[in-house]
């Protein structure tokens, strides 16, 4: 019997959503198999475990469009799928609950509430709210994520929890020259114990060679340009959900509102009439492969503080050499022609220009 995300994968390669990719073979049966096994059950009807997969590669060989149909297409009814970023956001804010939590409070969110040990209830909650947890992108940068995913992980497999995971770095790969390094490998023990280890590697970037044949500035902002812009947005994700991202930075948090796994849609008021700094615009250039910039304006002596934070964030860009796909007003000449910071502007302005080049938008980022 063909299995769910098979069926499913069929049918988007029928539709035209998708082209057949034979790099995808390996990966689209280690779903397969996951799904199988997580439809088994023990004797007398009890859960077994389950192998989990791990799916690791480049970007643009459709990590995250297979990790989407997998996750929609399981029949299994306690399933989760969040951003990696996303859900450990959400652990420390877990821990941080049980920790200044008061017994009364404890018990409200954990349905416990002993032990001075938060890794256990947590593991407990996030146990009891999914048995599959699909996860994209995992990446490791953070030495406060390091420290506990260990013990995490290793919770939430005693609870016979299942994962599926993406990321573009092999799982030796991970967390590579970080601080105490030594104290994150047994993650790396527990992740290649607990899951297949399938590497996506295909010689194509489906979303590089799409935005290779398309404009990624589109002007002027009228309906005919707004068109191109929401066509290349959609070809982008695919079919892929969009998701609000939350971005910690120095003890604050940046919401991106509209993201698709790599992917980042924000209009020029969103990012630069708030008052974002260089660090904001650094975790949104490391977080995220593509940036749609949208509604960007032609600038005057009376925007200036805009036009230096639009600086600030291709400046960040750049050197995260993070794709652009900009809708503005103007080209890029003639966003910001005069005011304090004009003459500046002028390597803004090369920048993007370079941005919108085949070479920079053929580059592999590492």
């Amino acid at each position: 019997m063909t299995s769910h995300i098979r069926r499913a994968y069929d049918i988007r390669i029928e539709e035209g959503v998708i082209a057949p990719d034979p790099a995808q073979g390996q990966a689209l049966t280690a779903l397969e198999r996951l799904e199988e096994d997580l439809g088994r059950r023990g004797l007398f009807g009890s859960v077994p475990e389950v192998r989990g997969v791990y799916l690791w590669g480049p970007p643009g060989r459709g990590k995250s469009m297979l990790m989407d149909l997998f996750h929609a297409a399981s029949p299994e009814p306690r399933k989760r799928r969040a951003h990696f970023h996303a859900f450990m956001a959400r652990v420390h804010d877990l821990v941080r609950q049980w920790r200044e939590g008061d017994a009364k409070t404890r018990r409200r969110v954990f349905d416990t509430h002993r032990g001075d040990d938060p890794i256990p209830p947590v593991a407990s909650l996030i146990a009891s709210e999914a048995r599959l947890l699909c996860f994209d992108e995992l990446q490791v940068t953070d030495i406060a994520d390091a420290m506990i995913l260990g013990r995490l992980f290793e919770a939430l497999f005693e609870r016979k929890v299942v994962v599926a995971i993406t990321s573009n770095r092999a799982p030796d790969d991970l967390y590579k020259n970080g601080i105490n390094r030594q104290l994150f490998t047994p993650f790396i023990d527990i992740l290649k114990a607990r899951c297949d280890v399938v590497e996506t590697a295909g010689a194509r970037d489906w979303r590089r060679d799409r935005m290779s044949g398309s404009p990624v500035w589109f002007q002027p902002l009228d309906a005919s340009t707004r068109r191109g812009f929401e066509v290349l947005w959609s070809d982008l994700k695919g079919g892929e959900p969009e998701a609000p991202a939350h971005l910690a930075v120095l003890g604050r948090e940046v919401v991106v509102e509209r993201t698709a796994g790599s992917l980042a849609r924000a209009t020029f008021e969103e990012l630069c009439d708030r008052p974002l700094g260089p660090q904001d615009y650094l975790a949104v250039a490391e977080r995220f492969h593509t940036l749609f910039l949208a509604e960007v304006p032609t600038l005057g002596p009376g925007n200036h503080h805009e036009a230096r934070r639009l600086v600030t964030l291709i400046d960040a860009l750049y050197e995260a050499k993070t794709r652009l796909v900009v809708l503005a007003d103007a080209a890029p000449e003639a966003l910001y022609p005069e005011g304090v910071g004009a003459f500046e502007f002028e390597r803004t302005v090369s920048r993007l220009n370079e941005m919108q080049s085949q070479s920079w938008l053929t580059h592999e980022r590492g």
